[in-house]
């Protein structure tokens, strides 16, 4: 019998991804859970396993293609006969018999109904060859996506914003994908060129022939790099950013980290600022529920969220990645430690998963470990707020009359100005440099 493998639902808002590598052929034997494909999502990459065991008959799969969720990538001849000279033979036939046909059923749900109830046992046989001509019946499946707007979550994102029906917008990327372009140019057809919302949303310019002044390269945006593009550039409109600077004395907290590193290691992790920045901002969430929150301007509506999911960005050969650290205010600095560690290194090998970058409520963003004074980091919608850390110095530091070398940490909070005011904001930096500046009080 053979059995169809599609890709399944990856993440929410996931829909399509490229095929990055095809890992079996036709006529290959496959068990249950071996990987056929590597997807590229744009989360991240997911392997793609069969649900089956037999051998590839029919493979829709090639590198570089891009394909949809619910999308058949390989056919699967699951009634393999066992060597002859093997005597459970039979045995194995008749159980594959019997567990086929629950999952010939899942996988042609659009076959005729017919209640099973009414079926003698040994005309079932002659049903999975009726129900075969199912398969074209549903062979428009692939299609579906054509029903399902081929837009990335971000673009969908920005239609909303700008009022505009997804469904109405012709895409001109691969295969009909809508493009940010696209859905500006919908709304500068429908608003007019003299509109608000159009001049609020131009399009971007056509670039020049840069090949009339000297030789040029030009390569595929690589689709984290597409991805990171289109979330900051949805963000950057969304949100009015402001950001709030302030310096925290970490002198007490760098002494305190010396003194537990041996601990931390000998836990096989290692005590770092970040990790107790983690700590501290997820504490401060709590203190600022605000920061914590999400705007929903259609409803009017302000979404609190009773959770401290912490972002962590992470610099990748690949592009930005925001893997999530989950509540993180009930585990201790040494648990996040070793998460962070973990999550990290799966972010630069590209092996986190879909999920993991998401439900973000704050995010930290490091940059102390490559350099900078200062930087302002843009906001991720839907969240409000965004703390990002510069390299210290030791600078003089005048304390009851005299100079003293003090380590100074350069912190900025940019944050989103319909929510959260200046006030408030600094209220919000000067309680999470005083949490740093007095370590065991944080403890505590």
């Amino acid at each position: 019998m053979i059995v169809d493998i599609r890709i399944p639902d990856i993440s929410e808002n996931v829909e399509s991804g490229k095929v990055v590598s095809v890992l079996v052929k036709v006529g290959d034997t496959v068990d249950v859970d071996d990987v056929l494909i590597e997807l590229e999502t744009e989360k991240a990459v997911v392997e793609i396993p069969s649900t089956v065991a037999g051998i590839i008959s029919e493979l829709f799969a090639e590198e570089g293609e891009e394909k949809n969720v619910g999308e058949v990538i390989a056919r699967i001849d699951i009634a393999v006969e066992a060597p002859k000279d093997d005597p459970s033979a039979d045995v194995d036939s008749a159980e594959t018999a019997k567990t086929s046909q629950p999952i010939e059923e899942q996988t042609r749900i659009t076959a005729p109904d017919t209640p099973e109830t009414e079926q003698p046992p040994e005309t079932r046989p002659p049903v999975r060859k009726e129900a075969r001509p199912a398969v074209p019946e549903e062979k428009p499946s692939p299609p579906e996506p054509v029903a399902v707007v081929p837009a990335s979550p971000s673009i969908r994102r920005l239609a909303r914003e700008l009022g505009v029906d997804v469904t109405a917008v012709s895409g001109s990327g691969p295969r009909g994908r809508i493009t940010e372009a696209d859905v500006k140019a919908h709304v500068r057809q429908t608003a007019g060129v003299g509109g608000t919302v159009a001049a609020a949303f131009t399009g971007e310019p056509t670039l020049p022939d840069f090949s009339r002044w000297g030789d040029i390269e030009t390569v595929e945006l690589p689709t984290v790099r597409r991805v990171v593009a289109e979330s900051v550039t949805t963000s950057w409109h969304t949100i009015p950013h402001v950001t709030q600077f302030d310096r925290a004395d970490i002198t007490s907290l760098e002494e305190f980290i010396e003194k537990n590193a041996k601990k931390a290691a000998s836990k096989g992790v290692k005590l770092t600022v970040t990790a107790i920045l983690v700590r501290v901002c997820a504490e401060a969430l709590k203190q600022f529920p605000r920061f914590n929150a999400s705007m929903d301007m259609t409803n009017r509506q302000i979404v609190y969220k009773n959770y401290r999911h912490i972002g962590i960005a992470v610099d990748t050969e690949n592009g930005l990645l925001v893997p999530v650290l989950r509540n993180a205010d009930e585990k201790g600095i040494l648990d996040i430690a070793g998460e962070i560690a973990d999550i990290a290194e799966r972010a630069r090998s590209r092996k986190v998963k879909p999920d993991e970058l998401e439900g973000g409520t704050f995010t930290l963003s490091n940059q102390g470990g490559i350099g900078g004074t200062n930087f302002t980091p843009v906001v991720l919608w839907p969240q409000v707020a965004i703390l990002g850390v510069s390299r210290s110095s030791i600078e003089p530091v005048m304390i009851n009359g005299n100079f003293e070398p003090r380590t100074i940490l350069p912190l900025s909070l940019s944050y989103d100005h319909r929510m959260i005011d200046g006030a408030d904001a600094a209220r919000f930096m000067r309680w999470i440099c005083d949490s740093l500046e007095q370590p065991f009080t944080m403890m505590l």
